[in-house]
């Protein structure tokens, strides 16, 4: 059950759950975040076997839209969300937290999609220029493997719905260790690159997380999924600038 929920939140697969599922079933699906990533590195390293005989620009533009679609866009939604409200909060928590919820999208929040699309866009085309196709399994499973590390460290601040679930009910005793298995196999599958990506995600982690808690006292599902898609992009730019 747990990851038919994470599968359900993290994509726009057609999942149907037999019946609502409980805080704690919510909770418990934070196990199943980073396999939910290397399933969709799989999805596109799947999809760019298809399309390798096609332009490298082409191959890009088609698996950038395929990440986007599978994912419909959620995390990119909390990115925008962010980049509005850090600008626009002045520095001041409750301002920040009421912009984050407000739905329309400021100048600010499109300069900053615009700018991640267009990396994730030039590294995705670099790193095919590489050969080295497998390596797009690893920022998508690292960005979801970052989720469960943050709602397990950071106090989520915005009371209600499921990012307070998820971090009331995490299986804090279990995560690090499943977190430390992906880690290592990552290492398995990519070796060097692997602990680039690695290193790479810690740092961003470390930063972001200490705005979040210099700022707003903790997370929101907003900077959640801004966390996750700078780390897709810092990681899938770091490849790109090591393997070619």
């Amino acid at each position: 059950m747990s990851f038919w929920i994470a599968l359900q939140f993290l994509t726009r697969l057609p999942i149907r759950l037999a019946q609502l599922p409980t805080p704690e079933q919510n909770g418990r699906s934070l196990l199943h975040y980073p396999l939910v990533g290397l399933l969709i590195g799989v999805s596109l390293w799947a999809a760019q076997a298809l399309l390798a005989g096609a332009p490298t620009l082409l191959q890009a533009a088609l698996l950038l839209t395929l990440w986007v679609a599978i994912s419909g866009g959620l995390h990119l939604d909390g990115l925008a969300d962010s980049a509005d409200a850090w600008l626009g909060g002045f520095g001041d928590r409750e301002r920040t937290l009421a912009i984050m919820q407000d739905p329309r999208s400021g100048p600010i929040a499109v300069i900053v999609l615009v700018l991640l699309l267009l990396l994730k866009f030039t590294a995705l085309a670099a790193l095919l220029q590489t050969q080295t196709p497998w390596l797009l399994l690893l920022a998508p499973w690292l960005g979801r493997s970052l989720l469960p590390l943050l709602f397990i460290s950071t106090p989520y601040v915005r009371p209600g719905g499921l990012g307070q679930a998820l971090s009331e009910h995490a299986p804090r005793q279990q995560l690090p260790w499943l977190l430390a298995g992906h880690a290592v196999l990552m290492l398995l599958v990519a070796g060097k690159a692997a602990l680039l990506a690695l290193l790479v995600a810690a740092v961003l982690f470390w930063g972001l997380r200490r705005l979040m808690l210099a700022r707003l006292g903790g997370t929101t599902g907003d900077t959640a999924g801004a966390l996750l898609e700078i780390t897709e992009c810092g990681v899938l730019v770091a490849l790109a600038l090591h393997a070619s």
